[in-house]
């Protein structure tokens, strides 16, 4: 699409609603086995990924995104070891959980090939070379097949999927949520994203009934994504004990300086305050 001679890359995941990106170069473009994919550079995001003409992850605005979805359970847990991620193609949750030298194995299951290759070569700040740690393995297979037929037992399951389309779909079922509350520790913390609750109200809903019937412990969480646009991503949390979600901030701190990281988006404050949900949230 053109503009005054200028290349834009629009998104219209949202009915009435439309955002776009200029585009300075198309980095890669191609339909893989199954999605639609593209890489483009912009002015101001850097690199961007996209599937199936929905915003994926941009290099400005990851840490947001990645940060969260691993760093509150990890630091909420106390003593992870051994985590599942299910898809997170682009590597950037594989980078953020191997930032805490006590994980001992992560095992990352994508069922695209070509998005983790895609990724590594055109956008490889995201990962960061966490593919070539040691103690990761990446396993090219359906999440939902290995979820069910896995003996291994995890302490933190992260699911980063797409929106609940295609190859993504049947990971928002109480199938599957339960099949991986099954391969946790009694302990364990299950996370999953489940939308932009302003405009994807249903699926943050459904999402969080889900995982109020399976887990001893459900809620949702947040944090803002700038181009996920309307607001607060919603990130749903299921635990099999009751104790972690409560972890007070001292201790939160005490874990998160011990661990010597640094992050870009995650504060122990912001941890604390995630839980607090906007009024009309409150399903």
């Amino acid at each position: 699409m053109t503009n005054e001679g200028l290349n834009w890359y629009p998104e219209t995941l949202h009915g009435s609603f439309q955002q776009r990106f200029q585009i300075t170069e198309i980095i890669y473009q191609s339909k893989t086995e199954y999605q639609d994919l593209v890489i483009f550079e912009t002015p101001f995001f850097g690199r961007v990924l996209a599937l199936d003409n929905v915003i994926q992850t941009t290099e400005r605005d990851e840490a947001a995104y990645h940060e969260m979805i691993t760093h509150v359970p990890i630091l909420a847990h106390g003593s992870v070891k051994d985590v599942l991620i299910i898809g997170g193609g682009d590597g950037g949750a594989l980078r953020d959980v191997l930032k805490h030298s006590a994980i001992k194995k992560v095992t990352m299951v994508e069922i695209d090939r070509n998005v983790v290759e895609l990724c590594q070569k055109f956008l490889p700040s995201i990962s960061d070379g966490a593919f070539g740690d040691p103690r990761s393995e990446l396993i090219i297979a359906d999440g939902l097949s290995f979820v069910k037929e896995t003996d291994q037992r995890f302490d933190l399951i992260i699911v980063d999927s797409t929106d609940p389309i295609g190859p993504s779909l049947p990971l928002f079922s109480d199938e599957f949520y339960s099949d991986c509350r099954k391969v946790l520790r009694p302990d364990g913390i299950f996370i999953c994203q489940s939308g932009v609750s302003f405009v994807q109200k249903d699926e943050a809903q459904k999402t969080h009934k889900r995982l109020k019937d399976i887990y001893e412990d459900a809620a949702l969480y947040l944090t803002v994504v700038p181009t996920y646009a309307f607001g607060f991503m919603t990130l749903g949390w299921g635990a099999r004990s009751t104790t972690a979600r409560s972890t007070d901030i001292n201790t939160v701190c005490s874990r998160f300086n011990a661990a010597n990281i640094d992050t870009h988006y995650y504060t122990p404050e912001i941890h604390i305050a995630c839980f607090s949900l906007p009024a009309y949230m409150h399903y």
